[in-house]
């Protein structure tokens, strides 16, 4: 029984997420638009932006303001009213507001592609937008509306509405002086006053969310890194899935190297002479002086391998010879298909000489 549990809790423990992503898994969600991202912080970085261009180009807004409703006031009233009037009013007022709205757009659209870049680098795909029958499972929309990520975007949009309250409280009342004398001071006074409280309000409640927006950007960042953890087995299978099963392509080694020993044996009849230790190392020399500029090793082993090659030489009539100093340093010094070392040229001469008179012996015999 205590080792069934052991078992479970091992299985139970290779199964929980507790790894970092690799960079694989990384790209995967990468390519898929799953990223670390915060809009808040963008929206507040916009929203620093365009107040900030209201501080600097306030009188050129002041101007268009003043050029469009003085036109109204001064000739459209006693405009004639047709078609071709009509037509040209309204063209000559939404140039005017195209020329009073560009700017705050085009900061607007630079600044959030500019905080987006910070926060993700160069990233287009369409991923997101696919249709997925999943989207309509209505047990994922439950867990979306009920989840935590939910709760989190709730709680971040009563900071929020918090932080606009009191923003909004507390810089009226500090100006509530000069708000109960508005109905004495002219017309544009009052509009300069309310313009500059209005730019007051955006900033501050810029800053503040941009506060806010940072701190929701390391939540974003965590969260993302907790959902793309791992388990130990889901490492194991993304390895075998890239490199291969360990098990298949240990089998596919041990039959290679079974297929290069046999062709090794085949060589085995064509030597002139194995050079043995003579029972732990055997060394295979084939030398043709009209083909060859150094005899070389066409077959080698050790211990079984090397009773295997000194039984098929003896069935094939092929000279065994003792030499232990030498065929240790033949085994080790050189692989199959390489000439001898230089150094060892003389030694295996003398083991090649004996070999030649040998045969010789036995041809006359």
């Amino acid at each position: 029984m205590s080792r069934y549990r052991l078992r479970l809790d091992l299985q139970l423990f290779a199964g929980e997420k507790t790894e970092k992503a690799t960079p694989k898994k990384r790209k995967e969600a990468r390519d898929k638009g799953q990223v670390a991202h915060s809009q808040e912080l963008v929206s507040s970085v916009s929203l620093i932006a365009v107040g900030s261009l209201f501080l600097l180009l306030g009188s050129f807004f002041w101007d268009r303001i003043l050029r469009l409703f003085s036109d109204v006031l001064l000739h459209g009233l006693n405009m004639e009213v047709t078609e071709g009037n009509v037509l040209g009013m309204l063209t000559r007022y939404a140039s005017e507001m195209l020329w009073f709205l560009a700017p705050i757009f085009l900061a607007a659209i630079v600044v959030a592609f500019a905080v987006n870049y910070v926060q993700i680098g160069w990233l287009f795909t369409t991923e997101p937008i696919k249709f997925k029958l999943s989207a309509l499972n209505p047990i994922n929309g439950f867990k979306k509306i009920f989840g935590l990520r939910s709760l989190v975007e709730f709680l971040k949009s009563m900071l929020k509405l918090a932080a606009a309250g009191m923003i909004v409280y507390f810089v009226l009342w500090s100006e509530r002086d000069r708000v109960m004398a508005l109905a004495h001071v002219p017309v544009i006074e009052v509009f300069s006053f309310t313009g500059n409280l209005t730019i007051r309000l955006v900033m501050l409640f810029g800053v503040l969310t941009f506060v806010l927006a940072v701190g929701d950007y390391f939540y974003q960042k965590y969260s993302h890194e907790k959902t793309l953890r791992m388990s130990k087995q889901d490492i194991k299978d993304e390895f075998k899935n890239a490199e291969g099963d360990p098990k298949i392509k240990a089998k596919i080694r041990e039959r290679q190297r079974r297929m290069a020993i046999m062709r090794m044996m085949q060589e085995v009849p064509k030597a002139d002479v194995i050079v043995t230790n003579p029972t732990h190392f055997a060394v295979a020399l084939q030398y043709d002086g009209t083909k060859m500029e150094a005899p070389k090793v066409i077959a080698k082993g050790q211990d079984y391998l090397a009773l295997r090659i000194r039984e098929i030489a003896k069935a094939h009539n092929v000279i065994t010879m003792e030499n232990k100093p030498l065929a240790r340093a033949l085994y080790e010094r050189t692989e199959i298909g390489d000439t001898i070392p230089a150094d060892l040229f003389q030694a295996v001469a003398e083991v090649l000489a004996y070999v030649y008179r040998l045969k010789g012996v036995r041809r006359k015999g």
